[in-house]
């Protein structure tokens, strides 16, 4: 074997595994004089990308006195690897206009790229489809198929179906990734069909069709799915499904189903896996068992940005902001970088503990430490400090200099805020604005009229109550859901259907006798409809909240915890009749809603009040 031939198999061996032996053999083979011996150049291109050493890797392509498109190849591939697909770009138009022509390798390579930028770059993705489309590559099938896994990814199915339905030969990628195309969007008929007609039944079309399903919002039709493949014997080799169904039942608060989905991670052996773990952390998080949230993460071996994130976040929205900021100096200490996720459930936790100082120096930090751009999201977190601590001069000063534009919440909080600290002055002035934008959203017209009905301008609220039937604003039904293990039910406000309404209704009946004995007077100022005022009481009296309750007081067992999602915020007279039936029947009692995690205790909210 001669020189060239060894250093170039002992390239081979080590391409994935140590990126200093890879450089040591690069010196061993510019001393031996072979550095510009094919196939060596692309042998080790390939090696550094593989080690993630990608600016050596395009230091070299640089230095190549004649690039071939199998150097331009592995380069790519080695930016892709390295999640650099801005760079992997920028290389390739320098490339193209310098004369370059890609080979469908290339193409696979540049459509992967484009795939990993997301729908923000459907122009550019568009453009390689283009040039392949006039290429003599085109009729390759592998580009194909990462031209319809890019379009899925882009929820343009319709393009994507369009590719597919070109490809010569089909195979398991080019099904998995249309059924995924469907499932993402939503589009449920049309991936169920393809689903069915596929000839790859295995692992990965299932999970396509899963994780697709529950990115859409179809939670209930993806566990139903994965509960089908558990029966059709489908071996999980491969946990990817795993964390999309734990994700389900995070998005649906299934408590119960996710310790069992837990109990199944265990029992096939993958306990131990990172992304696994960390959908659990985030999963008990979001049915409000932050206690085992927490247990999960201490247990882990390895944590990354998103365990760390995970836990912070989840702190954050039960109203532990001493332990969230805790739980920061200890990510930075263990050396991980903090992403835009983290600042959000930072400041968040800070705005629940007033701590304003604290909340400015994160954002500050956010901006000159680590780089990160402030989003929507992140200027809206420092706003809501603002408020809930009574600076609303300088909350009203950032919502109009921020250099993104304000969204309708946005304004709606900022409201919010003048009417608890008393500031009639302001709320006016935020109100002409937000009547302005023409509001969309129900809760903010139900806030505009109780703002300007407290400051005596009647003629306001009539124009208020008038937008609202021209803009034909109609109110998002509100229900909620319990989860009782074996059966998890829905009530909508003012159902008389369910077979227990006698009971639920005497129940609630008792409660509310009992509360005002304890001086419970209904807050009926939710109530937008024209209406007296014992018609106002009797619409509260029907709210889906305490039909769930009173649900779960008479089924769960006794002593434990009543768990409740709503799809629509609390609204004030149903947070402090919770709060008052925590204490009168001695019960806890999470509930997520639309904006908020709500634990009553005894008599109080983990929200303090604001939400």
């Amino acid at each position: 074997m001669s020189v060239a031939q060894f250093l170039h198999s002992q390239l081979c061996s080590v391409a994935r595994q140590s990126p200093c032996l890879a450089k040591k053999i690069h010196a061993q083979i510019i001393k031996a004089g072979l550095n510009h011996h094919e196939p060596i150049p692309n042998t080790l291109l390939d090696a550094y990308g593989k080690c993630g050493l990608v600016e050596d890797a395009i230091q070299l392509f640089d230095a190549l006195p004649r690039r071939n498109p199998v150097a331009w190849a592995s380069l790519l591939t080695a930016c892709n690897l390295a999640n650099r697909p801005h760079r992997a770009l920028s290389i390739s138009r320098s490339l193209l206009a310098a004369g370059f022509h890609p080979d469908h390798f290339v193409f696979a390579s540049l459509v992967k790229a484009c795939s990993n930028l997301g729908s923000l770059h459907v122009k550019q993705g568009k453009q390689v489809h283009v040039r392949f489309f006039l290429s003599p590559f085109s009729d390759d099938d592998v580009v194909k198929s990462s031209l319809v896994d890019m379009y899925a990814k882009f929820g343009l199915p319709d393009y994507g179906r369009a590719v597919f339905d070109s490809i010569s030969s089909l195979n398991s990628i080019s099904w998995t990734a249309m059924i995924s195309g469907y499932a993402r969007r939503g589009r449920k008929l049309e991936a169920f069909e393809l689903f069915r007609q596929t000839p790859y039944r295995n692992l990965f079309a299932w999970t396509a069709l899963i994780s697709g399903l529950v990115q859409s919002g179809n939670g209930f039709e993806a566990l139903n799915m994965f509960v089908e493949m558990r029966h059709d014997g489908v071996s999980v080799t491969d946990p990817l499904v795993l964390s999309s169904v734990v994700g389900a039942c995070a998005n649906l608060a299934l408590w119960e189903l996710g310790k069992q989905m837990h109990g199944l991670v265990i029992a096939l052996g993958y306990g131990s896996c990172l992304f696994i773990s960390n959908a659990l952390v985030d999963m008990y998080a979001k049915c409000s068992d932050i206690v085992a949230a927490k247990y999960i993460f201490w247990d882990m071996c390895r944590k990354d940005v998103v365990s760390w994130t995970s836990i912070i976040v989840g702190s954050a929205q039960h109203g532990q902001a001493e332990e969230a900021l805790g739980l920061y100096d200890g990510m930075v200490l263990a050396g991980v970088k903090p992403n835009e996720v983290t600042f959000v459930g930072l400041i968040h936790a800070c705005s629940h503990a007033g701590l304003v100082s604290k909340g400015r120096a994160l954002f500050r930090s956010m901006v000159e430490d680590y780089g990160i751009e402030p989003s929507l999201q992140h200027y809206t977190c420092l706003l809501d400090l603002f408020s809930r601590s009574g600076h609303l001069h300088e909350a009203e000063s950032l919502i109009r200099t921020m250099p993104v534009s304000p969204d309708e919440p946005t304004w709606a909080a900022l409201l919010s805020a003048c009417k608890r600290h008393g500031n009639t002055q302001m709320a006016v002035r935020i109100a002409d604005h937000l009547l302005h934008l023409k509001p969309e959203e129900s809760s903010s017209y139900i806030l505009l009229s109780n703002v300007y009905a407290g400051a005596g301008m009647w003629e306001n609220v009539s124009k208020v109550r008038k937008l609202m039937m021209v803009m034909e604003v109609k109110k998002e039904p509100g229900y909620s859901c319990i989860d009782l293990g074996k059966e998890s039910h829905v009530f909508y406000a003012g159902e008389t259907s369910h077979p227990m309404k006698n009971e639920i209704i005497g129940l609630i009946r008792e409660l509310d006798a009992e509360m005002r004995k304890r001086g419970y007077t209904p807050d009926t100022s939710s109530v937008l409809h024209d209406m007296d005022q014992q018609e106002k009481e009797r619409q509260l009296f029907w709210h889906s909240e305490r039909l769930a309750v009173a649900y779960g007081l008479l089924k769960a067992v006794p002593g434990t915890i009543i768990r409740i999602v709503k799809n629509l915020r609390v609204c004030g007279d149903c947070h402090t009749v919770l709060k008052l039936i925590s204490t009168i029947t001695n019960r806890e009692i999470y509930v997520r809603d639309a904006k908020r995690y709500h634990h009553f205790k005894d008599g109080n909210c983990s929200c303090n009040d604001f939400w």
